[in-house]
């Protein structure tokens, strides 16, 4: 049995050796540093899984290899994990820009939710459980909720994660009724192909097509990613590495993660190596309230994105010293609500309000930084205001730090 642990973890870490991290930016104006030449990088991903919380997920094994049983659901259940009425959160509020008016594309577009593959809950509230999500995700398929006719909010008590082979289609439909909130306690919901503690499927974990998750009409409230070091970390509601990810007509509500760090960022939603490198679609949604060391909403590293019809408000890049870290300084504070690096990569923000944002250090809007300089980022029929750079931003565009391919373009936009 020795033997075989010890074949597998051979396996295992031939398997990764294929996975190649995100590369990591030299983008601060003011830092003394000089870009870094071969070798690999600190904040480059390690092997493993996401950092495991004090109790194991109900229903799934703990450290010793045993299972700790599953939560009951329904009316009988205990209230622990179970939602409560009426969310503190926004469920039932429209979500996004209502002025946007940039066309999405089909493959933007919501997904037909109609014939669900899995329900959770039973029509009442107390059946609407954190074991049950969790249990939900790990099986896969189009899945929404039934917890009665009010809005609820389902306390997470662990982490949902998407097992790897299940799927291909992972999504989750809250119906404009539920939101999953973190407690300020944890993530919300994780996915990484790189990931051998959620089944590798392909030999290339990051550039695979599947799984494809999406999270649609749901609020994410009150993650905190604070610790997690998986890949860099980051990500306090949604971590994403590979497969393909979308959100739509959904609201991020106060989600956080690590105060401090050159290139750890996204308060709401962290990812990394999108299939054939496809954008992240953001549709309809609002980011508020979210803080982290970079990127106040959205972080990624070497990905794309098409932001439309969304609006983000108040969220704030909190680090000190930005990437690489100045002598004396943890890092970060770059990217008030989106932080971007990488090398080929393109983002469009169409129909969108980016408002009242902060970054303590650049881009209090959007941080942008193509390390090869061929990324591209385009503005269009937007509005860009109130968003302080406290360090550093590009001369004529407010809010904005960019390096790549010439200049930002903005068409039918505001900035200032």
């Amino acid at each position: 049995m020795r033997l075989r642990s010890v074949i597998a973890l051979v396996a295992a870490i031939t398997v990764l050796s294929g996975c190649s991290g995100p590369s990591v930016p030299r983008a601060d104006p003011r830092s003394a540093q000089q870009p870094g030449v071969g070798g690999a990088d600190a904040d480059e991903p390690v092997a493993g899984g996401e950092q495991p919380l004090t109790e194991p997920p109900q229903g799934e094994p703990s450290q010793s290899g045993q299972a700790t049983p599953p939560a009951r659901t329904g009316p009988d259940g205990a209230p622990t994990g179970a939602s409560s009425p009426r969310p503190a959160g926004s469920a039932g509020v429209r979500s996004g820009n209502p002025a946007g008016r940039v066309a999405v594309p089909a493959v933007a577009g919501a997904v037909d939710t109609s014939k669900p593959t899995r329900t959770v809950g039973t029509g009442t509230p107390a059946s609407c459980t954190s074991a049950a999500v969790v249990r939900a995700v790990a099986a896969g398929g189009i899945i929404t909720f039934d917890c009665g006719p009010d809005p609820v909010t389902i306390k997470m008590t662990a982490t949902a994660k998407v097992r790897n082979a299940n799927g291909p289609q992972v999504v989750l439909d809250g119906g404009g009724k539920v939101t999953l909130s973190g407690q300020g306690r944890r993530r919300i919901l994780y996915m990484n192909t790189c990931d051998p503690l959620q089944g590798w499927t392909t030999s290339h974990c990051n550039n695979q097509d599947h799984p494809q998750l999406t999270v649609q009409n749901l609020v994410f409230a009150d993650g905190d990613a604070t610790g997690q070091r998986t890949d860099g970390g980051g990500g306090g509601a949604i971590f994403v590495r590979g497969g393909r990810f979308k959100v739509v007509n959904s609201h991020f509500v106060d989600n956080r993660c690590d105060r401090t760090g050159p290139d750890l960022g996204g308060a709401a939603i962290r990812v990394l190596d999108q299939h054939d490198k496809q954008p992240v679609y953001v549709v309809n949604s609002t980011f508020t309230g979210g803080s982290c060391a970079n990127g106040g909403a959205l972080s990624s590293i070497g990905v794309s994105w098409e932001v439309l019809n969304s609006t983000f408000r108040g969220n704030a890049a909190v680090g000190n010293g930005a990437n690489p870290a100045r002598s004396g300084t943890p890092g970060g504070g770059s990217g008030g609500a989106i932080y971007c690096d990488g090398n080929e990569f393109s983002v469009r923000v169409a129909g969108t309000i980016i408002e009242d944002n902060d970054a303590k250090e650049g881009g209090g809007a959007i941080f942008f930084v193509s390390n090869n300089r061929t990324g591209t980022l385009r503005i269009e029929g937007s509005t860009l205001r109130r968003n302080p750079s406290h360090g550093f931003e590009t001369q004529g565009y407010p809010g904005l730090f960019f390096l790549g391919a010439g200049q930002p373009v903005t068409t039918d936009s505001t900035l200032r």
